[in-house]
């Protein structure tokens, strides 16, 4: 399969002297869905920052779709490649209504008129929120706000869509939406998340980053299902969550 990313020997460490990743090597095919897992401090957000060339890496390399991230002519086409979903919608949303917020960043790149209309369109009908196009961001619930946000990078057509902990402060049926939602998109998603019932839900597949380096991966069911590996990485399920008796989705 063609892969989507690939992460080769990725070091990096802060100008205070910090190391971050020591030696990442990551592959992932294109529309795989995967689970980035791992305890605070353990490197996550410092890997996903050198998706889209806003850390350089010290050593080693990332390239997505095949374009180096490294390489400085290729910059605006890997970040629009890479499109990543924050923890918080409102770090994300900022003009004073849907459709503004989703066209921005095509608007940008250069479409306009109905090209950009009909981009916008069909970003938000991915989401289930083309009925809100008129809508003030801050009108919006807290799961709709989410939704727009994953809007907004959808209409760049990424190749990758990063999410960091998407199932954060929502309630259970805004959740369930949006998993159906991620199950439907034709992306590559990796899920920056602590939910491990959400990754076992989304992700057939995980990674286990600690202490800056891979220390697991594979099979999201197998991996949960490991009980010192979990533990040796502070990875904990909710009470009474048996990962071994849920029936996995595609």
């Amino acid at each position: 399969m063609t892969a989507s990313l690939e992460v080769k020997g990725l070091a990096y460490a802060y100008p205070d002297g910090h190391q971050a990743l020591f030696g990442v090597d990551l592959a992932i095919a294109r529309g795989e869905r995967v689970a980035l897992l791992g305890p605070n401090g353990a490197g996550k957000t410092t890997l996903v920052l050198h998706l889209n060339g806003i850390l350089e890496a010290g050593a080693g390399s990332v390239t997505v779709a095949g374009l180096p991230v490294g390489d400085r002519k290729h910059v605006a086409e890997v970040r629009r490649r890479v499109g990543i979903v924050f923890q918080d919608p409102d770090d994300q949303l900022f003009m004073p209504t849907v459709r503004e917020d989703v066209a921005f960043g095509p608007a940008a790149a250069g479409l306009r008129g109905a090209e950009l209309e009909a981009c916008v369109r069909k970003a938000l009908e991915r989401v289930g929120m083309a009925e809100f196009a008129d809508r003030p961001p801050h009108h919006l619930s807290f799961g709709q706000r989410r939704r727009v946000a994953v809007a907004t990078v959808l209409a760049m057509e990424p190749e990758i869509l990063v999410l960091d902990e998407p199932s954060s402060n929502l309630d259970p049926a805004s959740r369930r939406e949006l998993a159906d939602i991620l199950r439907s998109l034709d992306v590559t998603v990796l899920m920056v998340t602590h939910d491990l019932p959400y990754a076992l839900e989304l992700c057939p597949r995980s990674v286990v980053l600690s202490g800056g380096t891979v220390v697991a991966d594979g099979r999201t069911q197998e991996l949960l299902s490991d009980d010192a590996l979990m533990r040796a990485h502070r990875l904990e399920l909710p009470y009474g969550f048996d990962p071994r008796s849920v029936t996995v989705r595609g």
